[in-house]
């Protein structure tokens, strides 16, 4: 196997994605335990999570090649550019996924290789196929995205509570304006593909943009909400009142206006808002 050819199986993992999924797994991670730091529960919870990223951002490609194919941004991907079979592709994201689940169940907990399971499944299974069926499909997809974070509360402490639950409906919103100022930016590209997006049903992208404006809000609440429940304190809520409010104005401003420009730093905010929130977090609790 060449280098090229190891470096096409590591581009099939998406590791953007999958360094975002690990981070906010060790983020719930470290907000939920009690007592000192396990290092190696962690160590093991972060790599198995990372095999099941992967896998299931493989399985995604393999079963978008087609799409990926027709799309400007993705055509160059090692599927679609031939240079990866589909075969040699799908056996490589289940083994590495089916390695990740088992991981986690044995070094970890069941409940933790549950849930990543049902990331994988609920991303590869129900998103990936509604995608070019409804634009309801960012909603759907938000609760993959947001599960890994509930994976780090219950590696943590073995059990599901409202504090983990609360983690989850943070990452969830925060995935809504990103995704939707992601679809206005390459609305074109994903018309191409046959994908439906709301972008595509928004000519003028005002309703986009209200979207946005109507989930960045709620998501300033949910982010607050983390104090009262105990998962984080008063220094917490000052940030993340502040990073709510800076990202609920770009929100805003694609309501109010919306274009190329504003979807774009839309996105580039809320690039920087989840890890800046994650960062509050975590510095609270260390410093708590």
């Amino acid at each position: 196997m060449t280098g090229r050819t190891l470096r096409d199986y590591f581009t099939l993992t998406k590791p953007s994605i999958t360094r975002l999924v690990v981070g906010t797994t060790a983020a719930g991670y470290y907000v939920a335990m009690h007592g000192p730091l396990d290092l190696a529960r962690l160590v093991h919870t972060l790599i198995g999570t990372m095999l099941v990223a992967s896998g299931t951002n493989a399985l995604n490609q393999w079963w978008e090649r087609d799409v990926d194919a027709r799309m400007h941004r993705t055509r160059a991907r090692p599927l679609p550019a031939g240079r990866l079979s589909p075969r040699g592709a799908f056996a490589f994201a289940l083994t590495i996924s089916v390695l990740g689940v088992g991981y986690l169940a044995a070094l970890v907990n069941g409940l933790t290789a549950f849930l990543a399971a049902a990331t994988l499944a609920s991303y590869v299974l129900c998103y990936t196929p509604l995608k070019k069926r409804t634009s309801w499909n960012t909603l759907i997809g938000a609760v993959p995205g947001a599960l890994p974070i509930l994976g780090g509360w219950t590696a943590a402490t073995g059990r599901l509570a409202p504090g983990g639950w609360a983690l989850f409906l943070v990452l969830f919103l925060w995935q809504i304006p990103h995704f939707f100022a992601l679809a206005w930016m390459y609305r074109d590209d994903y018309r191409r593909g046959g994908l439906r997006m709301l972008s595509l049903e928004d000519p003028d992208g005002r309703r986009t943009g209200r979207q946005a404006a109507l989930y960045t809000t709620a998501l300033l609440a949910a982010s607050l909400a983390l104090m009262p429940l105990g998962v984080a304190g008063a220094p917490y809520a000052a940030g993340a009142l502040a990073l709510g409010l800076a990202f609920l104005t770009f929100g805003g401003r694609m309501a109010l206006a919306p274009s190329a420009q504003s979807a774009r730093r839309l996105f580039l905010a809320s690039v920087v808002y989840l890890p800046a929130l994650l960062l509050a977090l975590v510095l609270d609790k260390a410093v708590l």
